[in-house]
């Protein structure tokens, strides 16, 4: 999968992580995630508005004027405000030259194309979180998965992840993991328990 023009994998992410939201039923809203700080609807609105952060860089504004835990959407609509967001922000990268532009994001003012492989590599990896806190009712495809972990171990230091970093330093993945699990490992995650 290309990661030096991440639009199509970005859009396929979109794509994976709007079926798993069509899948999250009312009463799994104040689940736990494996992303510690956030219950199913808190992620759910994480991921809403971090598309519409990367929405609005691509569109040329400033990503950082939107706060994703400031994003409310009703409880019976996050497939809906989540199929909005991901339309705007797959438009929004279509032009050759978004990939060039700089863009400012939580960790700097980049390049377009690093931008989105970026937030590619949160979606996926939230993508994850979410599954595994439904029960797992999305066969993830394991192509976003490489694609994001190529970029995660590109940009995140294996450990010492300190002040700044969303992410957990990465924890030992067990012999024949797959991409996923390993995806998750590196992005310091652990599956919730199910006991």
């Amino acid at each position: 999968m290309n990661t030096a023009d991440p639009r199509a994998a970005y859009a396929r992410a979109t794509e994976q992580a709007a079926a798993l939201i069509r899948a999250v039923r009312p009463e799994q809203l104040t689940d736990p995630t494996p992303c510690t700080e956030f219950d199913v609807r808190a992620l759910l609105g994480h991921i809403v508005g971090g598309t519409l952060r990367i929405a609005v860089a691509g569109e040329g504004g400033d990503g950082l004027s939107v706060d994703p835990s400031a994003v409310v959407v009703a409880d019976d609509d996050w497939s809906g405000a989540y199929e909005e967001a991901r339309g705007r922000a797959v438009k929004a990268w279509e032009p050759e030259e978004r990939l060039t532009a700089p863009v400012r994001v939580p960790w700097g003012e980049v390049p377009g194309q690093a931008a989105l492989a970026g937030y590619l590599m949160e979606l996926v990896g939230h993508t994850w979180d979410l599954n595994e806190a439904v029960g797992r009712p999305l066969a993830l495809d394991p192509a976003l998965s490489e694609a994001a972990l190529d970029a995660a171990r590109r940009v995140l230091p294996e450990s010492g992840r300190g002040d700044g970093v969303p992410f957990a330093d990465a924890r030992p993945v067990a012999e024949g993991a797959d991409v996923h699990e390993r995806l998750a490992a590196w992005l310091g995650r652990t599956p919730v328990s199910r006991a």
